[in-house]
């Protein structure tokens, strides 16, 4: 009898267990298996590290941001303040959740399995923050802080890990989901209340932020050389340029979108 090898047993198995979706049993199978994806980060000489920081600004009138109706649901009705929308959020010419991360020019990573989890809240019927960033193969720890049902749906964006569907109960456990696929802007929504919306950022490296209220980011102990830097907004797209780090340098990149 003629055997089979190895791993075309293996692929025949996956295929029966993922039904007629084999191509996410695909995608999270390279993952696994990439070493680039799955190595530490290469230690960086304090020596030699720099810093790069920067502002992200936003050129002309910034759209009004718009109140959103909650009544359909009592709990979120009661929350206090105001619901606006979080789309476009502009202070003093300043943007605030940006992605910036280093792109190309450094190793790819995997968060160290001592690496905190970063916590995506559901707090007055808002996803608080609205946008987040880890590193690949870091987790994300979902909490419910409301008094209503939610629910978290990552739709997967090119190359990202497969979608996924949590519902939460009123105050709720926490639930946590590990990332292994580097991705921009996964958006997230909640099925239950449809006006929620935020964004999750895997970066394929330790090098990377989310701008703050007045439009700023650092990126610390990153070796010297030349590097592409990205910034990337839900709405208002990606912009890219290449700066070059000397050793014990601090270094300002800064990036400009316009309202589209």
């Amino acid at each position: 009898m003629t055997h089979r090898p190895q791993a075309a047993v293996l692929l025949a198995i996956a295929v029966l267990l993922t039904g007629c979706k084999p191509d996410k049993a695909v995608k999270t199978a390279a993952n696994i298996d990439n070493p680039a994806a799955t190595s530490a980060a290469p230690a960086v000489d304090p020596a030699t590290a720099a810093t790069l920081h920067g502002t992200v600004s936003f050129s002309g009138t910034a759209p009004a941001r718009i109140p959103i109706d909650m009544s359909m649901d009592p709990a979120c009705a009661l929350a206090p303040g105001t619901n606006l929308t979080e789309q476009i959020l502009v202070a003093h010419g300043h943007l605030a959740n940006v992605y910036v991360y280093i792109k190309s020019g450094a190793p790819t990573s995997s968060a160290p399995a001592s690496t905190a989890p970063v916590v995506l809240d559901q707090k007055g019927c808002r996803y608080l923050p609205h946008v987040i960033a880890l590193q690949q193969g870091g987790t994300v720890e979902f909490h419910n802080s409301d008094p209503t049902m939610h629910n978290i749906h990552m739709t997967p964006t090119v190359g990202s890990d497969p979608a996924v569907d949590i519902s939460q109960g009123p105050m709720g456990a926490a639930q946590t989901h590990t990332f292994t696929a580097p991705a921009a802007m996964i958006p997230v929504r909640c099925n239950n209340h449809p006006w929620m919306s935020a964004f999750i950022n895997v970066a394929p490296n330790p090098w990377f932020a989310v701008t703050s209220a007045d439009g700023t980011f650092t990126l610390p102990n990153l070796p010297p050389g030349t590097y592409t830097v990205a910034a990337v907004h839900e709405k208002l797209g990606e912009q890219d340029i290449q700066v070059t780090v000397p050793a014990k340098s601090n270094i300002q990149a800064n990036f400009t979108f316009a309202n589209k």
